[in-house]
């Protein structure tokens, strides 16, 4: 039975590789998260300590970059559901890749780097997202049977988790090595690459889109205490989430007196348990109520963040890093599709609102982050964005799930 089972596994994994263009997929894909492993971890060294950025200056900085991506992603987006090829897209984007982190090698003015930021790199933020959408429509001109699609979209995105097992400690140690003007040219050589592998052997493909069947009707579903329970939890996680990002880095440096490396190494363990627990996670949603596993992730997020607060000892993070990978295995792999179960006449819309709820979280996160970092130090920043996530979980703990006693009641009085 098991040699059955292995060798189905097997078929499905060569099935991939055998797909058109995947293996060069699979290669663009770790590109660019092995770019973004190269600054994101280090982003809060790079403006505080390096360009001189105050606190609040930093939150602001982070802020007009996430904005830049979210307003220039969307345009985006919808021009690759109508007009522009999703290759031209991708070639795009990465072209403005290799230009803003070899701005960011060189530039140290507060406002040049921000117009970067938000222009260059706000446009580089829907390279991933465009080459996902790419992948799907690979599988659909290469008629895949859209029940293989999940599997293998979730390779594919472990594929992207991966990168991140090397890339932190990889970019940590070029930071040592050569700086971070060494650092963001290496990250612009990548995107050079992944320029050249989209222009040489990825092709135009025809769209593969399908048509709304609903329009976005957003206000009847904001009346629901349900659902605004779960957005704002949502809300608060994704804050919570952006201030450790940049926390840790000045934690770890400032407070524990670690290194670089150090900050390179705690990045690095989330990713390489993220992939055996999404697998499990994939079969356990399977068999048990998506809702009860949120709230494990939601839990287990509190848990993290609150036990950050009595580490004492680089080395005591580590072990801590299991915890933040379970519960982004669960929060970044089912949370979507268990918020689309609320509205499923119109998961179009459940997405965009679930979607939405997290990026003003993390652009809150942001400048939270700047302002409230700026009079306290980063130890006791730990307890507030420890807070902001157990609100979450009390939020989806007593609310997130719709009440239908009243209705059901008021049913059977009719009948009778």
């Amino acid at each position: 039975m098991k040699n059955i089972k292995l060798l189905a596994v097997k078929e499905k994994i060569l099935l991939v590789w055998k797909i058109p263009s995947f293996p060069i997929l699979f290669l663009i894909n770790t590109i660019f998260g092995m770019s973004m492993s190269f600054f994101v971890p280090f982003s809060s060294l790079f403006g505080i300590d390096e360009v001189g950025m105050s606190n609040v200056s930093f939150g602001i900085f982070m802020t007009v970059l996430a904005l830049g991506g979210v307003l220039i992603s969307s345009y985006i987006a919808k021009r690759s559901d109508s007009k522009t090829s999703r290759k031209t897209l991708l070639l795009l984007t990465s072209f403005t890749g290799i230009l803003g982190y070899a701005l960011f090698a060189f530039l140290r003015e507060y406002i040049p780097l921000m117009l970067t930021a938000f222009v260059l790199l706000g446009t580089t933020a829907a390279a991933v997202p465009q080459l996902w959408a790419y992948a799907r429509d690979t599988l659909k001109a290469a008629e895949i049977p859209s029940q293989e699609t999940p599997f293998i979209m979730n390779i594919f995105r472990m594929f992207f988790a991966l990168s991140w097992t090397i890339g932190p400690a990889l970019g940590s140690w070029l930071l040592i090595m050569v700086g971070f003007r060494g650092l963001f040219l290496f990250v612009a050589g990548g995107y050079l690459l992944a320029f050249l592998t989209i222009f040489f052997f990825l092709k135009d493909l025809q769209k593969q889109t399908d048509a709304l069947k609903e329009p976005m009707k957003v206000n009847k579903y904001l009346i629901k205490p349900h659902i605004v329970a779960n957005l704002a939890a949502a809300l608060l996680l994704a804050t919570a989430t952006s201030i450790h990002m940049l926390n840790v880095p000045q934690f770890v440096t400032k407070v524990l007196n670690g290194t670089e490396m150090d900050v390179g190494i705690i990045f690095s363990v989330p990713p390489i348990f993220e992939v055996p627990f999404m697998i499990a996670l994939g079969i356990l949603a399977t068999k048990m109520d998506n809702g009860l596993l949120v709230k494990i992730g939601f839990f287990i997020a509190f848990t993290y963040f609150l036990l950050f607060s009595f580490v004492t000892e680089t080395w005591q993070i580590y072990p801590l890093q299991i915890l933040s990978a379970a519960q982004v295995s669960i929060t970044a792999g089912i949370a979507i599709s268990y918020f689309q179960d609320f509205i499923p006449e119109a998961q179009g819309t459940a997405t965009t609102l679930y979607m939405n709820a997290t990026q003003i979280g993390q652009t809150v996160g942001y400048l939270l982050f700047g302002f409230i970092s700026e009079f306290i130090n980063y130890g006791n920043l730990v307890l507030i964005y420890s807070a902001f996530a157990g609100v979450g979980f009390l939020l989806l703990f007593l609310f997130g799930k719709e009440k239908i006693t009243l209705k059901l009641n008021k049913a059977e009085g009719q009948r009778l």
